[in-house]
């Protein structure tokens, strides 16, 4: 049997996020435990969880209008990994043991490599909000 390679991860990246819509954004959001839930379960996956919450938490915030510093191809490209992520029959279906999750796992870490600066970018923006929160509270 052939491996996921990096070039067919990115191909399967750049065809979800190519179907994106704005409207399934919120719709991800929605199901935001069910995807956290199958990553941590999942073994190979679980390394991303960090990064996982981190694409909720942005997409949330895009979502809601309180951060647009990132370009629509980002968002996008996240929410189409998630959707990805969500579908139990994709190019290799979740119930093969051992197997399952390599495709899910190689384009998880192809968005990321396309996503990471606008990540990084978005958690120093969150972090300065939450410490100008707390210095208001605290006034």
């Amino acid at each position: 049997m052939a491996t996921f390679s990096n070039r067919k991860a990115n191909e399967q990246l750049n065809t979800e996020a190519g179907k994106v819509q704005r409207d399934d954004v919120a719709d991800l959001l929605d199901r935001q435990r069910a995807i956290e839930d199958k990553v941590r379960k999942s073994g190979k996956l679980s390394r991303f969880s960090t990064d996982i919450r981190l694409m909720f938490t942005m997409l949330r915030d895009y979502w809601q209008g309180n951060y647009r510093d990132v370009p629509w191809k980002s968002i996008a490209a996240i929410a189409g990994a998630l959707i990805y992520v969500l579908n139990p029959l994709d190019l290799i279906p979740d119930v093969l043991f051992g197997i399952g999750f390599l495709d899910d796992f190689g384009v998880v870490a192809a968005c990321l490599a396309l996503v990471e600066s606008d990540l990084l970018r978005f958690a120093a923006w969150k972090d300065h909000q939450t410490e100008t929160q707390s210095l208001a509270d605290t006034d």
